[in-house]
């Protein structure tokens, strides 16, 4: 598609949206500033960097594409690739399993930012901040399916100072890049079968995450989230840090809530869920997965919740107060290939909410005019929404749609290739 064809694209749908008292202009500035923390585990399969050879926790990654990074070099190599193909404000969301260690005799418990300063130089380059996540699966020292809720409390220090240090870290993360650094605490405790004590583990996850959060570290530089799960592989039966135990946890500790679109039933939406954690709490955290029967971490598209997220947040006005991450993880595919489409995606979402008539929709709901409502509501998935991001790509010099497998082809022959 050449230039002009794009611009009078642009021409067109923004007369039909104007003609829906939407500003197309003011849209694409606003997306434009929106930032999506991109995780960084999407391109090795969740493996990291620190000597772990296998997954554990419930934690695992399918598929045997060509091409895997081998070291921290080659992962940055395909990070910066696939930036180059996202168009708008991006993060780096980093798990401290990839650390790049200034010391090899250091484990989790003695982690510090010598260890990531590496990766602080690179995301500044590419002009972006970061997150940050303590790893609390895939390492000798968990006491089978626990962690922070072992009973062994030489493991649970273990865990704990790792958690102390995560946030020391995250703190330098915030001054170095300039933005602040959210902290996630997800961790995978639980019992594979019917439990039948289902206190004595939480009382000690409490208990450890207490002495976590005990040291007072800037919460505007570095918001610290706590992630809840259904179950995980392995540990159906029982799930110490659930949904009521985590939110209730963020709740009276000031802490964000992070909600993962695949870690509750398969029934359940978070987009029906934010709006009413937002009563409560004043800002809450988002991982944009796809559960395909489970939280199996699917690669992002462009359906029905993930537009309904994007709704909630945008529609609300809630773009400061909710921070979205994406969570994905597929090696059946080019990696990088699913990087760019998946976070793509998630942009297309934020800009399909911008150009929405809601206003319109929200004013016929209120005057319970529901049949106006509903054909609003239909009419709106046929606006030009496709002529409107083609020309927000070529105002970023980024490539159209069509345009990315050449250009991940290309990568794959001349650099995935090689490292066979």
């Amino acid at each position: 598609m050449n230039n002009s064809t794009i611009i009078e694209g642009y021409k067109y749908a923004k007369e039909i949206l104007h003609k829906q008292n939407v500003d197309v202009d003011f849209a694409l500035d606003k997306l434009d500033k929106i930032p999506l923390s991109m995780q960084c585990w999407q391109g090795d399969d969740v493996r990291g960097f620190d000597s772990i050879e296998n997954l554990s926790g419930g934690i695992t990654s399918t598929g045997n594409y060509i091409g895997i990074p081998r070291n921290i070099d080659e992962l940055r190599s395909d990070i910066k690739k696939a930036v180059s193909l996202i168009p708008g404000k991006l993060k780096l969301n980093l798990h401290a399993s990839y650390v790049d260690k200034s010391d090899q005799s250091k484990d989790r418990d003695s982690y510090s930012i010598q260890d990531f300063q590496t990766w602080i130089d690179f995301v500044k380059k590419l002009n972006m901040g970061m997150d940050f996540n303590p790893t609390f699966f895939s390492h000798p020292k968990m006491d089978g399916n626990f962690s922070l809720s072992s009973k062994n409390e030489k493991i649970r220090s273990f865990w704990i100072e790792h958690g102390k240090r995560c946030r020391e870290i995250g703190l330098e993360f915030a001054k170095q890049t300039g933005e602040p650094c959210i902290v996630n605490f997800w961790m995978p405790d639980g019992y594979k079968d019917i439990c039948v004590d289902t206190v004595f583990r939480r009382e000690l996850m409490l208990d450890s995450l207490d002495r976590i959060f005990a040291t007072d570290i800037d919460s505007t530089l570095v918001p610290c989230s706590v992630e809840s799960k259904l179950f995980g592989i392995g540990i159906e039966g029982h799930t110490v840090v659930n949904h009521e135990f985590a939110y209730g946890y963020c709740l009276k500790n000031n802490l964000l809530y992070c909600l993962d679109a695949g870690h509750f039933h398969p029934t359940e939406l978070i987009s029906t869920k934010i709006s009413s954690l937002l009563f409560f709490m004043d800002r809450v955290s988002l991982h944009v997965s796809r559960n395909v029967h489970w939280d199996s971490d699917h690669i992002v598209i462009l359906n029905d919740e993930l537009q309904a997220i994007m709704d909630e947040i945008v529609w609300h006005d809630w773009l400061d107060r909710v921070h979205i991450a994406t969570d994905f993880f597929d090696a059946s595919v080019n990696r990088i290939a699913a990087w760019v489409i998946g976070i793509r995606n998630c942009r297309k979402a934020l800009l399909s909410s911008l150009l929405a008539p809601y206003q319109q929709m929200r004013e016929y709901e209120l005057n319970e005019d529901f049949t106006s409502r509903i054909a609003l509501q239909e009419a709106r998935k046929m606006l030009p929404l496709g002529a409107v991001w083609n020309y927000y790509c070529y105002k970023n010099d980024m490539p159209l749609d069509h345009d990315i497998m050449p250009e991940i082809n290309l990568y794959e022959k001349e650099t995935l290739l090689k490292r066979q």
